[in-house]
Formats: C-alpha cells, structure tokens, sequence
C-alpha cells in the first residue's frame, strides 16, 4: 500500500481516495499532508470519534453504519472525486486499510498511516516490538490467545472494550498462568491516557477506557500449548474418536502442512488433526467434515477451546459433503474410508502438488488403502503404539490397534 510522508509531492488526482490514520490527540497529531488530504476531501467517512477528533470539518461526514461494509458501495461509487476515510493508528494493522485495499486498486489510495497502538505501547513500556507476540481480540474469541500463552512471552493484545482485561485475565488462571502481569494502557497519546498493572490472578483493575490496549508478560506453572504436534489427548472433548497424540504427530507429519494451505479433515471425528494443523501457523485453514452433529458441535467447543475458532465444520456424510467446498491444498482421512467412492473423490477435489494422507485401522479400511497405493503409488506404512499400564500390582505393555497409514502427493 502506498503510504505518503509530509515530504511527499501533493496527492495526484487519480489518487481519489485518502486514508487518514488518526490519534488520541486529533488533528494536533495530523502531519501537514495528512491535514491538507483530509481538507480536501468532499465526503469523510469513520466512527463517531474519529470524525469528533479530526473536528472542525468543512466536508461531509458520514459515520461507519453497522455492519460498516454496508458503506463501502457508496465509497466505491465515489471513485474519482475526493473522498476520505479515517482510521485509528496505522490502518494497515489489523485496520481498515486492508479491507479497503481489497476493493481500490493501491494507486488510487493515499494513505497516512500514524504510530499503531502496539507501536505505542511499546514506546511506553520499552519493549522491543520485532520481539513480542502481536493479538487482536476486537471482535474476536477470547481463545484466540491460547496458541501465544508461553512463560516469559510478552504479548501486545488490542482489547474488544473495557471489560476484556477481566475476562482474559479469568482465562489466564484457568490456563495455570495466574502470575501473568496485564498492563492496561488506555487512551494512549490523548489527554485521558492512563497505565496500570495487575496480575491476573485476582485482576481488579476497574473503570477500564473502552479505547485500551494490554501488555502482557506470561508468567505461571504451565507450559502452554507446545510448538511440537501431538498435543495430550486429555485436551480433546472426545467420544472415543480420537486420533491419539502419538499417531496425530505422525499424522501431521505425513501432511507437511506449508503456510497459506487448506486442509479438509474427512470424518473428523474429534477434530484433533485440523485443530493441530490451524496450530502450526495462522494462515492455515481447514474444513473439518463430520456426519454426526454431536460430534460436530464437540468439533466447533475443541477448536475454540484451542484458540482455532475459525476451523470451518460441515455437517456431511462424505463424499456428498464435498460439494461445493473449496478445493483442498492438503487431506486427511480418519473416518469413513471404505465409503464407496470417498478416496477416490477426495482425490479428484485436491489441488496438483497437494498431499493426502489417510489413516486406518479397520481390515476394510487398511484394504481401501492397499487398493490406492496400488493405483496411485506414495507411501505405505503401519505403526504400533505400545503404552505401559497397570498388570495387577505390575506394570506391562498395552499395545493400540496397529495403525495403516497411505501418503501421497497429487503430481
């Protein structure tokens, strides 16, 4: 995105559009070409504080109707006379500036992007900002922090409103990190500007600005969720369809997930390997497929649980559930894999160069994946899994059903 110093020669004029990031401290903040961009705009569109901050304005203001995407026709039907759109901070973190970016071709956007509220609570806490772990909860779950939660981790977290420091400092302590420090920084760089700290652990912290930002250092017994695949069992809601850790991890493995990739989990079961595979890095997506609805709902608890709440769930006996959904980087079959037809249609949906792994444990099942080697090649293997347990006062081996595994990668 193009972004304008003062410096800068005068916006041209197929530049129509003016994205104005704005502070605390209102037009006072403004650098000279930002100021003159919003003077000469017609229309001024944003919320209610923002057009109060930028205040006194000779243009028209309209602000962000609910939901605020119901504007962007208008803005659009705009193009090509002056038009401004105002932010808080950089509008291009976790802002409006990329939603905009979406629909403007990036030469007819001006931009004047200020200091982020992370960048500002960096400034006030002398933390270094490359080294700290960056969440929004604006508008988000509360367990999308799960996955960040490690000792000694500093996190920077754009809160919802005033009351989410208390109530992530209640899923600090459920989480074993009550020793957490939260640092509330509010209003940052106006005159209502305030800092506090408490930690979670008894957090009463009141009267929170609604405008805040939290700085968090992770402390606590707990280790969080580990970087490793083959998370303990125990922290999957399951009926019994659960791929287990030691499987799971050579699972995961096997599907050698890549940023940016989307995996389908075919009966899914507890959803345990699309959950750990969202946990690899934020820009995986997976569907995961189920034909029971209870477990489908337990699917939907597990990954909100964990922090992955935007795992999507359909409700399908595959291969009809593939209908109409979005082809697939990468699949994973647990469930259903002597169902007539299912491999091969899974096959046909993924992507060239996507990789399909498929698990099983049943005679029929371990046929089916015979079956596929046979015809398409890749990889056969089986793996046992011996766990000690109780033999009356002794301790003795119980082994799991042998688990067949096929891989293959799409030429």
């Amino acid at each position: 995105m193009a972004a304008l110093s003062p410096a800068a020669e005068p916006v041209s004029s197929h530049r129509w559009l003016t994205i104005v990031g704005i502070g605390e401290d209102g037009r006072a903040g403004l650098s000279p070409a930002a100021a003159a961009a919003l003077n000469r705009s017609e229309v001024v569109y944003g919320g209610r504080r923002h057009l109060a901050l930028a205040a006194p304005l000779s243009a028209e203001t309209r602000p962000w109707p609910s939901p605020i995407h119901d504007a962007y026709p208008d803005i659009l039907a705009r193009r090509g006379r002056p038009t401004c759109i105002l932010a808080t901070g950089d509008p291009f973190h976790y802002g409006i500036g990329a939603e905009i970016a979406r629909l403007v071709p990036a030469d007819e956007i001006a931009a004047f992007p200020q200091p982020s509220a992370f960048s500002l609570a960096c400034a006030r806490l002398g933390w270094p900002l490359a080294e700290c772990g960056l969440v929004t909860l604006h508008g988000r779950t509360l367990e999308r922090i799960v996955p960040h939660l490690r000792p000694g981790a500093r996190l920077l977290v754009l809160a919802w409103d005033g009351a989410t420091a208390a109530a992530l400092a209640a899923l600090l302590v459920a989480w074993g990190f009550g020793a957490t420090t939260i640092t509330v920084l509010e209003a940052m760089g106006g005159p209502r500007e305030r800092i506090r700290s408490a930690e979670a652990e008894g957090f009463a912290l009141g009267d929170i600005d609604p405008l805040n930002t939290l700085a968090l250092t992770v402390a606590g017994p707990a280790e969080g969720l580990p970087l490793a695949p083959g998370l303990d069992d125990h922290l999957f809601e399951n009926d019994g369809q659960l791929t287990k850790a030691e499987i799971r991890a050579l699972t995961l493995m096997a599907l050698r997930p890549q940023p940016g990739r989307h995996l389908w989990d075919v009966g899914a079961g507890a959803g345990s390997v699309s959950i750990e595979w969202m946990l690899r890095a934020p820009s995986l997506r997976a569907t995961a497929i189920e034909a029971r609805p209870d477990r489908a709902e337990r699917i939907r608890r597990n990954a909100a649980s964990l922090g992955v709440p935007d795992l999507a769930i359909v409700l399908g006996r595959a291969p009809a559930a593939f209908d109409g959904l979005p082809p697939p980087d990468a699949v994973f079959v647990g469930g259903g894999i002597s169902e007539p037809g299912l491999l091969d249609a899974a096959a046909e949906a993924l992507r060239p160069g996507g990789r399909f792994v498929a698990n099983a444990v049943t005679l029929e099942g371990e046929a089916a994946l015979l079956s596929a080697y046979a015809g398409r090649g890749g990889s056969l293997r089986r793996f046992t899994v011996a766990r000690a347990a109780a033999v009356g006062g002794l301790q003795g081996w119980r082994t799991a059903m042998p688990v067949t595994q096929w891989a293959w990668t799409k030429p």
